[in-house]
């Protein structure tokens, strides 16, 4: 069938620079954000704009990685201009209103996105569905419905509306679906257990950071990559993953996936021997075992590149960080009486926040939502700061990727009324 075209870009900052993808595009020459009110409401945008947050930390100094080489013939490959470009306003524009049937949690600070392209939807989800079953063999038969209730051509295309092609969308998906397969099968719901965990996540990660060892025991490690359905699911999806991206970007998915097994193994180990964290040291697993892979790979599903150099800068990982950490929180808020369904005892920031802090369920979870409304003005402010100390266009791009995921990551969460229900503290 014909390529779907590209899906307008959303905005993860308020609706007044929809256009540029960002508040913190329209407002990089300003020092600090605006953000929403924080008074809880039903209203899923902020109402109105509370006074300017103070002014953040200084972002290091840039300047030799924005300068780049020096000399006769380098002018080309200067990252920035010696003039900053002109600020634009961007035109106010209406706000898309969320499903009718969407879940609403109150007082959660959020932006609506656009309603996902729906051919690019109905495509992705065919091709991901046919990786899935034919090429990795991925789930028996009776999983199906659980596969298709995912949803995750309508997660990914939300999520990455200014990527070029299906294909590069299905380097999302894949990466997606094989990281689900991992945490399903070998920390939750299909047959996951913390005993032994260490050691398969171990091998799996072999299959994104291969092993490099003699030829005699080279063979049976490869072999070993088709034992299961996620070291299956890993390998294709990585093999596919590194023909888009950079040796740097691949690199770069590598460490934020190591990330994500160590927080992993940090849950695991509190299963193990029952303990419940105190809320900070949660707050530091879940930094770790959260969807920060997911937003970090924004640029190759563009087509682009954010320069390693720039990635790596404090300022940037920060923005990362604490996108991740929103995001995840997010989950935690939406899957909350899914996992109080489930077998066994789960942990999230509701359930922490009960228990540590001598709170009732209904004030566990509503001050949740406070800690994720924090999480998301300082993403929003620590950008907005970014943007204006580093106005480059890879990364002023790559900020906007990431805030559109973030949106994209709500509206999935919100919309997905297979998945997930609200508890009745309302």
């Amino acid at each position: 069938m014909p390529e779907p075209g590209l899906s307008p870009l959303q905005s993860s900052l308020p609706t007044a620079a929809a256009h540029f993808g960002a508040h913190v595009l329209g407002r990089a020459g300003s020092v600090g954000v605006e953000a929403a009110d924080a008074a809880p409401s039903t209203a899923p945008v902020p109402a109105e704009v509370a006074e300017p947050e103070p002014a953040p930390e200084p972002v290091p100094d840039l300047g030799p990685v924005l300068r780049g080489p020096s000399g006769l013939g380098t002018a080309a490959l200067s990252l920035a201009r010696s003039v900053a470009p002109p600020v634009v306003e961007p035109p106010v524009v209406a706000a898309p209103a969320a499903p009718a049937d969407a879940l609403h949690i109150p007082g959660l600070y959020y932006h609506p996105v656009v309603e996902p392209d729906p051919v690019r939807v109905e495509e992705l989800s065919r091709r991901i569905k046919d990786w899935a079953m034919d090429e990795v063999q991925l789930y028996p038969e009776e999983w199906e419905g659980q596969f298709d209730g995912f949803s995750v051509g309508k997660y990914m295309v939300a999520c990455h509306p200014d990527a070029p092609s299906i294909e590069h969308l299905m380097v999302a998906a894949r990466l997606m679906v094989a990281e689900n397969a991992v945490d399903d099968c070998y920390c939750e719901d299909h047959g996951g257990s913390p005993v032994g965990l260490g050691g398969r996540l171990l091998l799996a990660h072999t299959a994104l950071d291969p092993l490099h060892t003699t030829a005699e025991y080279q063979p049976r490690w490869a072999e070993s990559l088709h034992e299961d359905a996620p070291r299956r699911s890993y390998r294709s999806a990585m093999e596919y993953f590194v023909r888009q991206a950079t040796p740097s970007q691949a690199d770069r998915f590598r460490h934020d996936m190591a990330r994500l097994h160590l927080g992993y193994l940090a849950e695991g180990a509190w299963a193990e021997t029952d303990h419940t964290p105190e809320v900070w040291e949660y707050l530091v697993m879940r930094q770790f075992n959260n969807f920060r892979p997911c937003p970090t790979i924004t640029d190759t599903v563009g087509g682009y590149e954010l320069p390693a150099d720039l990635h790596a800068q404090p300022a940037m990982q920060r923005v990362l960080a604490l996108a991740g950490n929103a995001c995840t929180i997010v989950n935690d808020l939406y899957s909350y009486t899914k996992e109080l369904a489930s077998p066994g005892r789960h942990l999230n920031l509701p359930v922490v926040l009960a228990d540590r802090e001598n709170l009732s369920d209904q004030d566990g979870y509503l001050k949740a939502v406070e800690v994720h409304n924090d999480l998301m003005r300082d993403f929003e402010s620590e950008a907005a700061a970014l943007a204006a100390a580093c106005p480059v266009p890879s990364v002023l791009r790559f900020l906007r990727g990431v805030a559109v995921w973030v949106d994209g990551n709500h509206y999935w969460h919100q919309t997905n009324t297979f998945r997930y229900s609200l508890p009745d503290f309302w």
